[in-house]
């Protein structure tokens, strides 16, 4: 069987809904994906969106993390954000130099590499041949069978990573929370480990300029500005969760009576303005992001940077798209009565879980819509762009 093209993916995505929903309760029971649901993103090939074509990879355009998170959101969450997270690590090495790729993928294309992204909790000291590296980093998402880490950490108060292979960290069990509770978003801790120069790179490396990967993958999603259109593969879960419970929403409302007069509730004007307000909230925010993404290929395959602006307006984007998201869900869940309260009920698991995905920084509204507002003012932006 050949290379799946980018169509494929989002069919074999689709196909892969049912059991999604399916096994959501689990995923919340187990506190991390089923083992399952990794084996059906690998034999899929839906983990191969963004490695480079090199290593048995499908360069997918950008909008895949749109596109690709929320079809697989619309079944579970968790499965989407985990997802998001690890392809977009798969996309972030392909800008690391080539030495620190091979030693990643040569050996097993499919090797997955987790995160920990907070910059404050990375103590790294110089060593011959490169740094030492020790610290405690939250939230990383989908660690569980993930070969390698990319850690955060400042070298002359300057942001890098530093790639870390399994064998040099370990996992906390620490996620106890309200939502998103399938993604298993651990700490992990290093206690003392060399990480060599080749697997270090200062975050300036993803700006969208010249970087140590270029030679090798010379694809114009490996000329995109990281933390630009990063907002991008976080928003695409709350988009799919958006259209999971509108799908939800009119399927139950066609289908019940009111609980105490009888009325088939499709018949309800109120009911039929929540489904209708819900919908195209969810329609615009998809659009904004999909337009969005593509704009964004499209200058990267002119070789051109984006300009300030545009990069502040990205950011402004998906975090604007997320809240909208939040708000079609509240307005659904609100429309569902009592019903939706049930811990079996879908609706209940997706408030939890846009709320749990909207408190990411990448999609807080507080921090990138002031972001945009200063840049378009003609003021620097607190936040790196």
């Amino acid at each position: 069987m050949g290379q799946p093209t980018y169509a494929d993916l989002i069919a074999r995505a689709k196909e892969l809904v049912p059991s999604l929903v399916e096994r959501a309760r689990r995923a919340e029971a187990l506190r991390r994906l089923p083992d399952e649901t990794i084996a059906d993103l690998l034999s899929t090939g839906l983990f191969a969106a963004f490695r480079p074509t090199r290593y048995g990879g499908i360069e997918v355009p950008f909008r895949a993390m749109i596109e690709l998170g929320s079809i697989l959101a619309s079944g579970c969450a968790s499965t989407s954000w985990v997802y998001n997270n690890l392809v977009s690590h798969n996309w972030m090495l392909g800008y690391w130099p080539p030495e620190a790729q091979d030693e990643v993928w040569a050996a097993d294309h499919d090797a997955l590499v987790g995160s920990g992204l907070v910059m404050a909790e990375g103590d790294v000291h110089a060593t011959h041949g490169g740094w030492r590296i020790r610290g405690r980093w939250p939230y990383s998402s989908g660690i569980d069978p993930s070969a390698w880490v990319m850690l955060g950490g400042r070298i002359a108060g300057a942001a890098h990573l530093f790639l870390v292979p399994r064998q040099d960290f370990r996992v906390l069990d620490t996620w106890h929370v309200m939502g998103l509770i399938g993604t298993g978003s651990k700490d992990v801790v290093v206690d003392d480990a060399f990480v060599p120069a080749h697997r270090a790179v200062a975050m300036s490396v993803g700006a969208g300029g010249p970087h140590p990967g270029a030679a090798v993958n010379a694809g114009p999603v490996f000329r995109l500005p990281w933390l630009s259109v990063f907002s991008f593969v976080n928003a695409g879960t709350p988009l799919g969760i958006a259209q999971g419970a509108v799908r939800d929403f009119r399927g139950e409302m066609r289908r019940r009576a009111a609980t105490y007069s009888g009325k088939a509730l499709v018949d309800l004007v109120t009911l039929q303005m929540r489904l209708a307000e819900a919908a195209v909230l969810v329609d615009a925010a998809e659009t904004v992001m999909l337009k969005d993404c593509d704009e964004a290929m499209a200058i990267a395959e002119t070789s051109r940077a984006p300009d300030l602006l545009d990069r502040a307006r990205w950011r402004r984007d998906g975090a604007y798209a997320a809240q909208l998201c939040a708000r079609a869900i509240d307005i659904v869940f609100a429309g569902a009565g009592g019903a939706a309260i049930h811990e079996d009920h879908p609706l209940q698991r997706a408030l939890r879980d846009v709320h749990a995905a909207n408190g990411h920084i990448g999609v807080s509204w507080e921090l990138n819509g002031s972001v945009y507002g200063r840049v378009a003012l003609g003021l620097a932006p607190e936040f790196p762009l």
